[in-house]
């Protein structure tokens, strides 16, 4: 390397930042430089632009150093300083050429990327499967893609000339206009809710719409877009679901759960209710005999006729259950428009119906109740409909009775006992007593009687006509009826053990329900195997009505029991069928004379009751049957009856009913 080279690249290719293209060609070119080779010198200046030392001090110092050469004249450093200004003007144009060739590549791009962003935008538009909506501040509609067209029937074109006002519908949410306005003055940029649109041809579309706000690039409101989703048939799901739940569905009227909620608005909004509670009177026996089909056509019936009733704004019908009805009016006027109301229900009600070839009646049985609202609650007010209903069946059926405090809080101590009856039983509360039967010719023990009394906890011993009629009316009867009888079954037993020279018989009182229970005799027979008593020692008191079957025939299970040595006795004989013809066929042991027929012997000179006390017995006494007389209660009556033939009698006369212990001196 020359002096000259050696030089210049320890002043000037130290300098930081200095990286040549190619350090060898700049090296010769210096060389040839120092041998004073003027034509060198505009190569070295365009070289040093080359190798990127285009900082003016590279120029100065390169100069400086020509001028301490020996043969750096003026014109090899002029020619220096012209090379490295031509390169560099050269330089700087070819990059300018190039970032201009860059800026117009990439806008060029850039105008492609947005033609066809735009067009694809445009696309995404037009066949998106949401509907879609673009519409300025004021309400006009400038643009809607082909599916918000055909949602609501329209053409696109048709769309775009309308205003977002125009596809108000009356179902609207509350405030959703006022959200519009608030999104149109830019206080919102979204609003989400279901809403229902007109369509062309009238009808109504169900919709998910989400409607969003544009702003320019100031950010001030420009246009709003709104994105709608057909829901119409979740729509329809959900009522039909909502109205599955609410309404009955043989009926098609408000349910339980519907009324229910229409009495929580009356309460909420009205001063006054009004409530028909009715059952259908007979109504199992439609069932029963006619078949379920028939029966569910009358119910549908009914409940046209009762929705008939209910033909005022004020007035709902409903089904409770079964053939339970309601009908509720709204602020009523007072209990004279109850009362007319019922009295328009039950004669629509008793009407004939005319169903599947059969011409049916039935009656219904109505509580009417007419309250202030202030005055009592929806449960309460269901609760003295149904006690008032309660009242009315109980009081004959086929008629309507209105809401009485009193009564209707005699009522419901009933239900109570008979709520509490079968926990009694499982308590062990019933007991039983025993009221003695004495032979009327010399009035010695031959039998007891045994009848039921309830220790009730709070109310004390209860007679059986506060609780009897109740376990008959609720089924409780049944069980009751075997838990006396396993009773008397069992304290007969002991006292035959006792007393074996001196057996008593004991009669126990057999209900209709009981004795219509197809396993009643194999229960009859288990309770005398688990006690041991002897069956002719068991008397078995049945009612007419007990004894003659559903069809009007006695009861077939009759004469199992009476083979099995157990006496059958007829309770209350002349009160109910008196079937002379049944009786002479029926293995009757026992006729008891009904207590009208011995209370008319109190007075010497009742002659009909003496000839009718003595047909009786000469009659039973013709079929080789036995007479009890009941509720002998004074010396004279007993003198007759026992002039008249009869052999036993029972009453206050001889012994009220008395617990087993209290029996025993009599046994001895």
């Amino acid at each position: 390397m020359t002096e000259f080279a050696r030089l210049w690249f320890q002043r000037i290719a130290a300098r930081e930042g200095f990286v040549p293209l190619d350090g060898a060609d700049l090296e010769a070119l210096l060389e040839r430089l120092a041998d004073q080779l003027p034509q060198a010198a505009r190569e070295v200046g365009a070289a040093l632009v080359g190798a990127h030392l285009t900082d003016p001090a590279v120029l100065a110092e390169t100069i400086t150093l020509l001028a301490e050469h020996p043969h750096g004249s003026t014109e090899v450093q002029a020619a220096l300083a012209a090379g490295y200004a031509q390169a560099l003007r050269e330089a700087t144009m070819a990059e300018q050429e190039q970032l201009t060739r860059a800026v117009l590549d990439a806008h060029a791009a850039v105008e492609r990327a947005l033609r066809g962003s735009e067009s694809r935008l445009r696309a995404i538009f037009d066949n998106a499967a949401v509907s879609i909506g673009v519409s300025t501040m004021d309400g006009r509609i400038v643009r809607v893609n082909q599916a918000f067209a055909d949602l609501l029937g329209y053409r696109p074109d048709e769309m775009c000339t309308m205003a977002v006002p125009q596809l108000a519908h009356p179902s609207d949410p509350p405030g959703m206009w006022q959200l519009y306005a608030e999104m149109i003055r830019g206080e919102r940029d979204h609003v989400r809710l279901e809403k229902a649109y007109y369509r062309k041809d009238g009808t109504a579309v169900w919709t998910d719409m989400t409607s969003s706000l544009i702003r320019d690039e100031h950010g001030a409101p420009e246009l709003t877009m709104v994105m709608v989703q057909d829901i119409t048939g979740r729509r329809r799901l959900e009522a039909s679901l909502q109205h599955q739940a609410t309404h009955d569905p043989l009926t098609g009227l408000p349910n339980r759960t519907m009324i229910s909620a229409h009495l929580d608005m009356i309460f909420a909004n009205a001063g006054r209710v009004g409530l028909c509670y009715l059952d259908l009177d007979g109504f199992k026996r439609v069932n029963d005999t006619l078949g379920h089909q028939v029966g569910d056509a009358l119910l549908v019936a009914v409940a046209e006729r009762l929705t008939g009733c209910a033909d005022e704004p004020c007035r709902i019908a409903g089904r409770m259950s079964g053939d339970e009805f309601v009908l509720a009016v709204r602020d009523p006027s007072g209990p004279a428009e109850m009362r007319a109301l019922a009295e328009r229900v039950f004669t629509e009600l008793s009407r004939p119906y005319e169903i599947e070839r059969h011409r049916l009646r039935v009656s219904a049985s109505i509580g009417v109740v007419d309250s202030d609202v202030a005055d009592t609650t929806p449960a309460e007010l269901m609760k003295a409909a149904d006690l008032t209903l309660y009242t009315a069946k109980s009081a004959g059926r086929a008629r309507y009775m209105m809401y009485d405090a009193d009564r209707n809080a005699r009522q419901a101590a009933r239900y109570a006992l008979a709520a509490d009856m079968p926990d009694a039983l499982d308590r062990d509360e019933f007991t039983v007593l025993y009221q003695p039967m004495v032979s009327l010719a010399d009035e010695r023990l031959r039998g007891v009687e045994a009848l039921v009394r309830w220790r009730h906890p709070d109310l004390g011993l209860l007679s059986p006509d506060r609780f009897i009629p109740l376990a008959e009316e609720t089924g409780v009867i049944v069980a009751l009826g075997r838990h006396v009888l396993q009773q008397a079954c069992a304290q007969a037993a002991e006292w035959a053990r006792r007393f074996p020279d001196n057996p008593i018989f004991v009669s126990v009182n057999v209900t209709v329900a009981q004795a219509r229970e197809p396993g009643f005799p194999a229960e009859v027979a288990k309770i005398l195997a688990d006690t041991g008593l002897d069956p002719r020692l068991l008397v078995l008191e049945l009612t007419e009505s007990a004894i003659m079957d559903t069809d009007g025939a006695p009861l077939a299970a009759l004469d199992g029991l009476a083979a099995s040595g157990i006496r059958i006795a007829i309770d209350d004989f002349g009160t109910g069928y008196s079937n002379l013809a049944y009786l002479r066929r029926l293995p009757i042991h026992i006729l008891k004379l009904a207590g009208p027929f011995v209370d008319g012997l109190r007075d010497p000179d009742a002659a009909v009751d003496e000839q009718i006390v003595e047909t009786i017995v000469r009659l039973a006494h013709a079929l080789g049957v036995s007479v009890t007389a009941e509720a002998v209660e004074t010396r004279p009556q007993a003198d007759r009856l026992r002039h008249l033939g009869c052999d036993t009698g029972q009453g206050y006369l001889f012994a009220r009913p008395l617990p087993p212990a209290a029996l025993l001196p009599l046994l001895g």
